[in-house]
């Protein structure tokens, strides 16, 4: 199984800025995969101006809009654009792109 393939995502759905590893934690909410509203802290590994990967233990589906609290900055909304599981240790990662078109550091 290809990268593409774990992700759920499409060639064309590839980020368009590299995306930079970080390590720190992000507030998000939403809705989980069987509709019920979660409020849980989760950990960003990866960022780029317009998206992250970001290592999520709720599941979620692809498509899904969550609200991200950084410890800095504001709230921001985003679509969840993969999901998979973390070969080495199992853990669910997902792919968001933000849909505040000016990223995280938008004032």
């Amino acid at each position: 199984m290809n990268e593409n393939e774990r992700r759920g995502a499409a060639p064309s759905q590839r980020p368009r800025s590299p995306r930079v590893p970080v390590e720190f934690a992000v507030d998000v909410e939403g809705k989980d995969s069987s509709g019920k509203p979660f409020h849980v802290k989760a950990q960003a590994i990866k960022i780029s101006r317009g998206g992250a990967t970001i290592i999520l233990e709720t599941p979620v589906a692809i498509g899904a809009v969550v609200k991200l609290t950084p410890p800095f900055g504001r709230q921001l909304d985003a679509e969840v654009n993969g999901v998979w599981h973390d070969e080495v240790d199992g853990r669910q990662m997902i792919g968001i792109k933000l849909i505040d078109a000016d990223g995280w550091f938008a004032d």
